[in-house]
């Protein structure tokens, strides 16, 4: 190329494609250029991606020396639950009691809770499981509530439950009765699921299913009736992999051809307008 060229403007000399130099507004474009790459290759106003920096974040440190793996592997966190501890099964005595669901109706009114609530606190009957939910009539409230206690004990549960002016109905049932379900939730040990060949066998066994892993712990979600539930958790606690064992109350439907609770709103409609 010619020397006389670099008296010269880039946009002057018309051969840019041979030309090594380059013009100032050329340079500031591709500086441009380059900044819009770079803020795309970043994507900061991404919420996924900032979440999953964010985890990214959070597990390097915990995976740092000295924290809470170090520490987890040394002193040996993972004991078989007992009562009083996270994870224990309370281990009272219910021997000659039976363990009753009881399917609660009431209107959403608040306060209704704590009036079904006492009803067991003044007969010193203890709840073994909660769980209040909408149910499928517009308007009113589900609560099933289990119980250890006699069979004339749970009859006069429903009865005085059924005093209350908002409650609409209250049944007790035992397992044979009803179609029963709950989840529970198991952290375990990390290290010892991928030393133990046996916990992943149970775990597939009981068609329980693994949400999260990382080097710390691994979270699995079992869900079915209660005896599955309670059966899968002592199978992995006498392996010693159990951090933490948590489960939801049962939920439960009849298993009677007709809904108790329609034919109730049905007979009170026609009194109604009798």
């Amino acid at each position: 190329m010619n020397d006389n060229n670099t008296k010269y403007g880039a946009a002057e000399c018309g051969d840019c494609n041979t030309c090594d130099r380059r013009c100032n507004e050329q340079q500031a474009q591709d500086a441009l250029l380059a900044a819009v790459q770079a803020a795309a290759a970043v994507d900061r106003n991404s919420y996924e991606k900032n979440l999953l920096r964010e985890r990214l974040a959070t597990l390097e440190q915990d995976t740092k020396p000295g924290t809470q793996v170090e520490t987890f592997s040394k002193y040996a966190v993972v004991r078989p639950a007992t009562a009083g501890r996270e994870g224990a099964l309370l281990s009272s005595n219910h021997e000659g009691l039976t363990l009753y669901t009881l399917i609660i109706y009431s209107e959403n009114f608040a306060g209704i809770l704590n009036q079904i609530t006492a009803v067991f606190t003044r007969r010193q009957v203890n709840i073994e499981s909660l769980n209040v939910c909408a149910s499928s009539t517009p308007g009113v409230h589900k609560y099933t509530i289990t119980c250890y206690c006699k069979q004339e004990m749970a009859e006069m549960l429903c009865k005085q439950i059924e005093k209350k002016i908002d409650v609409l109905q209250a049944n007790c049932f035992v397992d044979d009765e009803i179609f029963i379900l709950e989840t529970s939730l198991l952290k375990l040990s990390t290290p010892l699921v991928l030393a133990n060949p046996e916990i992943s066998r149970i775990v597939r066994r009981y068609d329980a299913r693994i949400v999260e892993v990382n080097p710390t712990y691994t979270t699995v979600e079992k869900t079915g009736v209660t005896s599955d539930v309670l059966e899968h958790f002592n199978l992995l606690n006498e392996l010693g992999c159990v951090l933490q064992f948590v489960r939801s109350g049962r939920i439960a439907i009849t298993k009677s051809c007709i809904e108790r609770l329609d034919q109730y709103i049905a007979k009170r409609e026609e009194e109604r307008e009798k």
